[in-house]
């Protein structure tokens, strides 16, 4: 079928005259569907579930909700991200409010969320059983983390907000019990931020000098939106990862929170914890009275039994007479006996005396004298001959510096130059050729060599 002339598709665009419906560029089209769409759904609230949620560095958060046929892009900036009452993640149902627009830049539209909140009290369970069991499955909850609490704490930490009754059913229960120092930090404990700051708060108590004994985490009772930011996860991870022994004390007995399954203990009541923390003071005076008495009772009955023992075994023993009679007998024979061996052993030793004595007679006496005089006389005879003045009387001279050192050698009195020659009946001095006129010296007489005698020996010999 032929179309008409002015249908038909040409090589160039043509524009009539008095057209009413000129083209549009891409961005004018993209403005009028942005100001179409927000002029439409300028406020909306939309229910879904969250899914690929992503918080950027920014600050801004972005996801999807979806349901079981559709799914629409959503975006939070930053300003209203931070006043969330509750940490967004990936499969919790909300509820959102907020209006749609549109990205040009992608051509897509997305709702701008202004707030949101949990869809029901259900939803909220299912979230919170959700994040349990993920948090479980990382062990932060297992039994073999627990640690046990110090029996007497002399320092505690508390966390909790510092106007409530909280606070103060502790320091009352406490001083009650065992008074102890307390160290507070306050936080807000619902609403905006409390979670981040009651986490804050727990990892601060692990750098204070000194360190607290004991943790306590405590919060009134409240519904569970009220006990939220205690379900939330980085006050759970901060509980588990506190290197201080921590208890929970958050609602009332049946209020349940995630960091009660972290913390070391949980404890009922915010009073409840106190009591945990330490025991009673008047109960622990008496129990070390009590143990102080038990003690010497025992003490006393041990030295009652050890006397009777020590009796017993004293009645069993022998008189000391008995003991000690065979050894006076034995003495007193010894002391007849000694006398006569005594006397048995002098007669014995005056015989061998007699026996000896018999022997040494004079005679040889004389003769053991005379051989002793016969070897004296031998040895005076040497020592005559080897006498240092016997050659001076053959006519020998000894020359001798003036000094008296005698010199056997020329050169030496040639060194000396003034000699003494010492001559079997006197010395003379002299000089060597060259020297001083020799100092007269005066004549002695001339002193024969007379050997002495040999004496007599005491009999003895040598």
């Amino acid at each position: 079928m032929d179309l008409p002339e002015d249908t038909r598709a040409g090589l160039l665009a043509n524009v009539a005259l008095g057209d009413n419906s000129p083209a549009l560029s891409v961005s004018e089209l993209s403005g009028a569907l942005k100001r179409t769409v927000e002029s439409a759904f300028g406020h909306v609230r939309v229910r879904g579930e969250i899914s690929g949620f992503k918080r950027h560095g920014s600050g801004h958060c972005y996801f999807t909700l979806k349901d079981e046929n559709a799914c629409i892009d959503a975006v939070i900036w930053r300003g209203n991200a931070a006043a969330l009452a509750f940490l967004p993640e990936d499969g919790a149902e909300v509820i959102a409010t907020g209006k749609l627009t549109t990205y040009p830049g992608r051509s897509k539209y997305q709702i701008v969320i202004d707030r949101m909140e949990i869809a029901g009290e259900g939803a909220l369970v299912a979230l919170l059983e959700k994040r349990r069991k993920a948090l479980a499955a990382e062990g932060l909850f297992d039994a073999t983390r627990k640690r046990k609490l110090p029996f007497l704490p002399q320092l505690i930490g508390v966390v909790t907000s510092p106007t409530g009754a909280v606070i103060r059913d502790i320091l009352h229960r406490l001083s009650d019990r065992c008074p102890t120092r307390v160290i507070l930090w306050p936080v807000p404990v619902q609403g905006e931020g409390a979670a981040a700051k009651i986490a804050a708060a727990i990892r601060a108590f692990a750098s204070f000098d000194p360190l607290p004994e004991v943790l306590i985490v405590a919060r009134g009772g409240g519904s569970i939106e009220d006990l939220w930011a205690f379900n939330e996860e980085e006050v759970v991870r901060a509980a588990a990862d506190s290197p201080i022994p921590l208890i929970s004390a958050v609602g009332h007995e049946t209020d349940t929170t995630l960091i009660d399954h972290a913390a070391d203990r949980r404890a009922p009541t915010p009073t409840a914890a106190a009591e945990i923390a330490v025991p009673v003071r008047a109960e622990l005076l008496a129990q070390l009275s009590g143990l102080q008495h038990r003690a010497r009772e025992c003490l006393s009955r041990r030295v009652e039994r050890t006397r009777e023992r020590f009796e017993l075994t004293v009645c069993r023993w022998p008189e000391p007479q008995a003991i000690f009679a065979p050894a006076v007998q034995k003495l007193d024979e010894i002391g007849e006996r000694l006398p006569r061996s005594l006397s048995a052993r002098a007669g014995s030793a005056r015989a061998d005396l007699n026996l000896v004595a018999g022997r040494l007679r004079s005679d040889l006496v004389e003769q053991r004298i005379a051989r002793l005089s016969e070897r004296l006389s031998a040895v005076w005879k040497m020592a005559e001959l080897a006498h240092p003045e016997r050659p001076l009387s053959k006519g020998y001279v000894r020359v001798t510096s003036r000094d008296g050192a005698t010199l056997t050698h020329a050169a030496d009195a040639r060194a000396a130059m003034l000699l003494t020659l010492r001559f079997g009946d006197g010395s003379v001095d002299a000089s060597v050729d060259g020297g001083s006129a020799p100092r007269p010296v005066e004549r002695k007489p001339r002193r024969s060599y007379i050997a002495p005698q040999p004496g007599l020996f005491d009999g003895q010999e040598e």
